[in-house]
């Protein structure tokens, strides 16, 4: 059997542990897939109406429709293209006893379940690194080899993005954070309708968010950690306990940037996101321009093929995607120091 048709790879692709990103897996879950180059996406920014009164003996009243804007964006292309060496079937496979154990064949299988596993893993740190962007700023910039940066707007309440200065800054005197995440998940509460019921926070946020006499006093490191987990969790991410009112995550990991090969913190220093499960995030995907892939929708497109002058095999792995906050007011951030 051939290992690298398209068909084969695109069953050890879904075969392959799936990558858990941990702001991607527990805020963008659902998909949408396009049957265009293009994404659309819709953004809530209905209003907090009431019915209106009227006579039982007059005509009803006609309300408008909730409101909400459609918009139109042309993604940047992912294609992650790497040369697959064969001559390493020749060679004993990580993890192999001295010696080797594995028949060439055996090996080939296992290097290139390896190759599609790291393009998978690159793929989702990107994914990653948008989703976390949006919950920061409310807007993603795109950027990349031919494609002009573009910065896509979700249209958040400038309310909802905060620097805290001076002596309003944690841990100065007088500052309460738990105050100030009440005033924060109310925001999101009045510009969204949403609740913002769970606290991300890197580890410098964390050492003064838990210096708090009052937070020490309420943190609760055991209450509600196995409903949580069920639907909130992922690589780099960690479960602080529950306020009452905030269940507290504190996410520390990193990601190596493309263009200066700088280890980098998804979430800067003293950064703190509060959001839930009513921001209704969703990974959007663009069609796949690639006549093997019948220029379907699909999240990512793994192929391979062979130069025989000089004789090299690559594989490519393709996506357009998109990473959606659909009720973006029901997010907020804050740098708190």
């Amino acid at each position: 059997m051939d290992i690298f048709t398209t068909v084969v790879l695109r069953r050890v692709v879904r075969a392959l542990p799936p990558p858990q990103p941990f702001i991607l897996n527990s805020f963008f879950r659902s998909e949408q897939l396009e049957s265009t180059e293009e994404i659309h996406f819709d953004v809530d920014t209905g209003k907090r109406r009431i019915s209106p009164f009227v006579s039982p003996v007059v005509a009803g009243k006609v309300i408008a429709q909730r409101g909400f804007t459609t918009n139109v964006f042309k993604p940047a292309y992912i294609k992650d293209k790497r040369v697959f060496n064969p001559q390493n079937s020749l060679k004993r496979a990580i993890g192999e006893r001295i010696g080797g154990e594995l028949s060439p064949g055996q090996r080939l299988q296992v290097k290139l379940a390896s190759e599609l596993t790291d393009q998978l893993e690159m793929l989702n740190r990107r994914l990653e690194l948008m989703a976390v962007e949006s919950l920061r700023r409310g807007k993603i910039t795109v950027t990349g080899d031919q494609y002009p940066t573009v910065e896509v707007d979700f249209g958040r309440h400038t309310d909802l993005t905060k620097a805290l200065l001076t002596t309003a800054r944690w841990g100065e005197s007088g500052v309460e954070p738990l105050d100030d995440l009440d005033a924060w998940s109310l925001a999101v509460s009045l510009r969204s309708g949403g609740v913002a019921n769970t606290v991300i926070m890197d580890a410098k946020a964390w050492q003064l968010f838990s210096a708090s006499a009052k937070v020490q006093k309420l943190l609760d490191r055991f209450r509600g950690s196995d409903k949580l987990e069920s639907t909130v969790g992922g690589h780099g991410a960690k479960y602080m306990g529950n306020t009452g009112s905030f269940d507290i995550w504190v996410y520390t990991d990193w990601y190596e940037d493309p263009d200066t090969g700088a280890v980098t913190q998804y979430l800067p220093d003293y950064t703190v996101i509060l959001t839930g499960q009513d921001l209704e995030g969703t990974r959007c995907y663009g069609a796949i321009q690639d006549e093997e892939a019948g220029f379907e929708a699909m999240p990512y497109f793994p192929k391979s093929w062979l130069e025989k002058d000089p004789s090299v095999r690559y594989l490519l792995m393709q996506s357009a995607p998109l990473i959606v906050p659909f009720r973006v007011n029901a997010s907020f951030c804050a740098t708190v120091r």
